[in-house]
């Protein structure tokens, strides 16, 4: 007992001394503070910021809000597709038999950008799709889609439904969109009423490889407003509904929302647009030079202070670079006076031109600074704006493409085939996907879609198909056909 009472006395004390010490220590500004309820100023912490910055800002977004859902859609798709085939089977063959075939469906969201029903998506939300509907905010109208045209490079499609009196969102300004400024995510999910997230720009020109294309173009506006799959295609507006960007990815290993979105600038979109509905092809300016990041170790190299700007490290010879005097080994930091600070900006602000345009390029050499002029070419090597020349073929489900002569170029081939606009037929039968140049067939090359459209579609035996992938990579198909 007495050693219980001895313990309990000295917990006691040494309780009344603990709190005599917190009192003493404690600084004396926080104890006003609880005291008055009236905190000392100090400077501002982010999260004061962020909550004064929203608070102040609500109005603007319950407008911002109001403008854009209207103009957001839902769009589902339906395809058939394969999911089996047996290998001793005819490949050719439609028979549900081993290979197993169903309808497949998927939704994304869209925007409408006119009144007349052009509407713009992400291309992976109409990818391989047979059948496109398109559902009003509210589900207040349902339209059998059309599809204009698509760009692999930007993972953009244009859609157009017969209407007339549509909302349609008014387009911003993304050069002029500043890191830190509220943004809103507006999307159209799983056919619901449409969805709006905020968040703040947390960067701009980003490049996160996920668009595969031989020339894929990728500077994208990075969010923390929430952007779930559904949401793709959608909207991120400013807060004043303005469209500035159209959603298309998210950074998360589980496939939802896990911290940041990205979305593509509107500037770019409404180039790449407006070219998709005047010639169903993207006018795309080439500069026949090759650039790159300026790394710490390259600009310790450069003997330069900060990373602005692009390194050329390739020139085409006689190409409009190297007739513009430009030489590997220049800087390039700014593009008709828009600073450049990555190669990502760079090649963004290079796909506002078409082909035949002139890009007044400010470069430094060996520390002096040079302004030159440049007058952007087209895939085949002219300034002529290009027509899109494909052959379609029905029983082969597919769009065949000659490659350009800057392609053949770059990739180091004579002649090639490309493949565009897959859907049902012997070619997805086949497992060849979109994008793939076709070299050869049986050892055979084609400088015509038609003569290939027309051997593959009565080839017999053994066939054997080479040509590049979509990143460059060499393959093959090899099949016996009965």
């Amino acid at each position: 007992m007495k050693k219980t009472a001895i313990v309990i006395s000295i917990a006691f004390v040494s309780g009344l001394a603990g709190a005599f010490a917190f009192h003493m220590l404690i600084p004396r500004h926080v104890v006003l503070q609880s005291a008055t309820n009236t905190p000392e100023i100090s400077q501002p912490t982010a999260s004061n910021i962020s909550m004064r910055s929203a608070v102040a800002s609500s109005d603007d977004m319950v407008k911002a809000s109001q403008v854009a859902t209207p103009t957001v859609v839902f769009i589902k798709t339906l395809s058939q597709q394969q999911n089996y085939v047996d290998p001793f089977l005819d490949f050719w063959s439609n028979m549900d038999f081993f290979g197993r075939r169903g309808p497949v469906t998927s939704s994304g969201s869209g925007v409408i950008i006119s009144p007349d029903g052009y509407i713009v998506t992400n291309l992976h939300v109409v990818k391989d799709a047979d059948v496109i509907e398109v559902i009003t905010n509210n589900n207040k109208q349902s339209y059998k889609a059309k599809l204009v045209g698509t760009d692999g490079s930007t993972d953009l499609a244009v859609l157009k439904v017969e209407a007339k009196g549509l909302p349609q969102i008014t387009l911003g300004n993304s050069d002029e969109l500043k890191i830190g400024e509220w943004v809103l995510a507006v999307g159209n999910p799983f056919n619901l009423t449409s969805t709006v997230t905020a968040g703040i720009v947390s960067a701009k020109g980003r490049n996160i490889n996920i668009v595969n294309n031989r020339f894929p173009i990728e500077s994208f506006i990075q969010t923390d407003a929430a952007i779930n799959p559904g949401n793709s295609g959608g909207a991120l507006v400013n807060t004043k509904g303005e469209l500035i960007g159209i959603n298309t990815a998210i950074a998360s290993n589980t496939g939802s929302y896990n911290g940041y979105g990205f979305a593509i600038p509107v500037n770019m979109v409404s180039k790449i647009v407006k070219d998709l509905i005047e010639f169903n092809e993207v006018q795309r300016g080439f500069t026949g030079m090759d650039v790159k990041d300026i790394d710490a170790t390259l600009a310790s190299k450069l003997s330069i202070n900060d990373n602005l700007g692009v390194y050329v490290q390739y020139v085409l010879p006689t190409g409009p670079s190297d007739e513009a005097g430009v030489k590997a080994g220049d800087v390039i930091t700014r593009v008709n006076e828009k600073e450049i600070d990555s190669k990502s900006i760079f090649d963004e602000h290079i796909s506002y031109f078409r082909p035949g345009d002139r890009v007044k390029l400010s470069l430094m050499r060996g520390g002096k600074a040079l302004d030159v002029y440049i007058k952007l070419i087209n895939r085949e090597g002219n300034t002529s704006i290009l027509k899109k020349q494909s052959v379609t073929s029905t029983t082969l489900g597919a769009d065949f493409q000659v490659i350009s002569k800057v392609e053949a170029e770059k990739y180091g081939i004579r002649t090639g085939i490309k493949i565009v606009n897959l859907r049902n037929g012997r070619m997805r039968n086949m497992g060849i996907p979109e994008e793939f140049i076709i070299t050869s067939l049986n050892k055979k090359e084609y400088i015509s879609a038609e003569e290939l459209i027309k051997d593959l579609e009565k080839v017999r035996g053994q066939i054997l198909i080479e040509g590049l992938y979509s990143n460059g990579s060499r393959g093959f198909y090899s099949f016996y056909s009965y």
